[in-house]
């Protein structure tokens, strides 16, 4: 098994705690099961979260998935101009036997726009 690290986002259509529960919620368990993932290979997980969204912590996403024992931390993204809005973006430190090529990351609607290079 390698340690290999999995990308996403996911752009929220507003700013309220229920919706990010849901779309955060979409968006890990799209990392889980397009990298054939269970919650007991996740090493780790960093969210963070665009100065927009006050609502609630992206993290409280994955303890309502049940990933209770894994370590999360969440953090603000730069404030930058022109930069997308309303968006949470993961990143996930995995046990895994996929090579590096192999990981799929995930960018959920227009999130996609985000890292169209790495975007599956």
């Amino acid at each position: 098994m390698a340690v290999r690290a999995v990308r996403g986002a996911v752009q929220l259509e507003r700013d309220d705690a229920e919706h990010m529960k849901e779309q955060v919620g979409e968006l890990l368990t799209a990392i889980l099961e397009r990298n054939d993932l269970v919650p007991d290979d996740l090493i780790s997980v960093w969210f963070t979260a665009t100065p927009d969204l006050h609502s609630d912590f992206p993290a409280a996403a994955a303890r309502g998935l049940g990933i209770t024992d894994v370590p999360l931390i969440c953090a603000q993204e730069l404030d930058v101009a022109g930069a997308m809005e309303r968006v949470v973006r993961v990143l996930a430190h995995v046990e895994t036997g996929l090579s590096k090529a192999g990981i799929a990351h995930v960018y959920l609607g227009a999130a996609g726009a985000l890292r169209k290079d790495i975007a599956q």
